[in-house]
């Protein structure tokens, strides 16, 4: 039995603990915060109570792995029903689309906008569900150590099936040639880190994800999975620390034997594992002799966006609304341009808006709605708090243009979440909001590594290395560094 210390405790964090705890260790998880779950942490004000992170439930067949790893079922944590529709996305007033979340129904949809598309959605689906299925079963689960990880005949052969030279935008547009309906397939990569047509081909299985898997909501909000897994870690002895920041890792002669709180307080260990920003632990919790990678290495690392969030509770319903909806009203080429490759604050911006409370009356008192807004923004502008206003009424207006509510005459809570606050709650490197972005030479083995290279039992986790960014891929990411630490 080893006694290991877990830094951080969002999704990669919580699963790694359990899988160690599994295997007989003795584990221990320290959060900086007031409560676990990291980025997908959640706050209650005026009645009403708000996930701070993540909204979209895809892949929903690796949560179910996880949990049968435990010799548990989804159900027995909470109730995870389908939307439908998927997500509403709006062009302009009196423009928009509900994607239904019945596939016949989504083929007869694109079919009445371009005829012959249904056909070509089988084509294309059909290949991203292959990059998927290939994705999950070859290329997640390895710990991106080296590039012979990759050196087996079945994934050679199949890097060729895969797209990974041409890009997702082109390979749309070869079988798609309304506007509305690019923008939808190209929706899912819009925080992957790169313009569609900078993003490998290879990512059309998110539109497989999306589109075929399904867009899912567990029931009394996200934080209902991070209470789960708690759950079972704490089954399993694990023990969890709120408000212990990690000040210091003790890293002599290539070997961690403790860490020191902020408050002084010293955790002797024999390993640690890293859920908090990778480049956080290395350049401020480690001496120089024991970091991998420098400032140059973080600073020539191409970042996912930020976001500017606002959280919102308003005092009476809204006809119409629908959980998720994606206002791509205005020119996306513009904004994808002032994330990626001019960065600055946007001229004229996309946004998303979700209201849980559509689905779940639980999270907002009754005939309120619970809204969260968010406008993907570059990693590593200077906050301009007094933009954050401008903003907010932007959305506010287009919103009131649509669904003829002006929802800033109806708010009994608000606050704002942006850049400033991504650094200090998340010590997120440039205030980033999604991990690294996902170009081909940050993809698998070119990404940070999980294992140290200069201290033997120190091992990283989480949405900087592999697999990445997002909910499935980190709870993923918990699992391959347990499995590599061992018995």
């Amino acid at each position: 039995m080893k006694e290991i210390v877990i830094i951080g405790s969002g999704f990669s964090s919580l699963a790694a603990a359990c899988f160690l705890a599994k295997k007989g260790h003795k584990v221990n998880v320290f959060e900086k915060n007031e409560s676990l779950g990291g980025r997908c942490s959640q706050y209650q004000a005026e009645g009403f109570t708000f996930d701070m992170g993540p909204s979209w439930y895809w892949m929903p067949e690796v949560f179910e792995n996880f949990f049968n790893a435990f010799d548990k079922k989804v159900e027995d944590f909470y109730k995870l029903i389908r939307l439908d529709p998927s997500y509403r996305v709006v062009f302009g007033k009196n423009d928009f689309l509900d994607l239904p979340s019945d596939y016949t129904e989504l083929k007869a949809l694109f079919e009445k906008i371009e005829t012959g598309s249904s056909q070509k959605l089988d084509e294309f689906l059909a290949e991203a569900e292959y990059k998927y299925t290939v994705g999950m079963n070859e290329f997640v689960w390895k710990a991106g150590d080296s590039i012979m990880e990759f050196a087996d005949w079945r994934v050679v052969k199949s890097l060729f099936k895969l797209g990974m030279l041409q890009s997702l935008s082109s390979e749309i547009k070869k079988k798609f040639k309304n506007e509305k309906l690019v923008k939808i397939l190209e929706f899912p990569v819009l925080f992957l880190g790169a313009t569609p047509e900078k993003t490998p081909a290879l990512y059309s299985l998110m539109n497989y994800a999306d589109l075929k898997l399904g867009t899912w909501y567990p029931m009394g909000g996200m934080y209902e999975i991070i209470k789960a897994m708690v759950t079972i870690g704490e089954s399993l002895g694990v023990k969890y620390h709120t408000n212990s920041p990690v000040k210091k890792i003790n890293a002599i002669n290539g070997q961690a034997n403790s860490i020191i709180l902020v408050n002084g307080e010293i955790i002797k260990c024999d390993v640690v594992v890293a859920g908090a920003d990778y480049h956080h632990v290395e350049q401020n919790l480690l001496p120089i002799e024991a970091r991998v990678y420098d400032e140059k290495y973080w600073s020539n690392r191409v970042m996912a966006p930020s976001s500017l969030l606002f959280y919102l509770g308003i005092n009476r319903k809204i006809d119409g609304l629908k959980h998720h909806t994606l206002f791509f009203d205005r020119d996306f080429k513009v904004h994808a341009k002032e994330i990626y490759e001019t960065p600055q604050w946007p001229s004229d911006p996309l946004f998303y808006m979700c209201a849980p409370s559509v689905t779940d009356d639980s999270v907002a008192p009754s005939g309120c709605e619970n809204i969260f807004l968010l406008m993907p923004i570059a990693p590593g502008l200077d906050d301009q708090p007094k933009l954050h206003d401008n903003y907010f009424n932007m959305m506010c207006e287009r919103i009131n243009e649509f669904y003829g509510v002006d929802i800033r005459e109806n708010i009994v809570h608000q606050r704002s979440f942006s850049l400033t606050e991504f650094k200090s709650r998340y010590n997120a490197y440039k205030g980033n909001a999604y991990g690294l972005a996902n170009t081909l030479m940050q993809t698998a083995f070119l990404k940070p590594k999980i294992k140290s290279a200069k201290v033997k039992n120190l091992y990283y986790t989480g949405q900087l290395t592999s697999p990445g960014p997002g909910m499935p891929p980190s709870i993923i990411s918990g699992q391959v560094v347990a499995e590599m630490i061992g018995e």
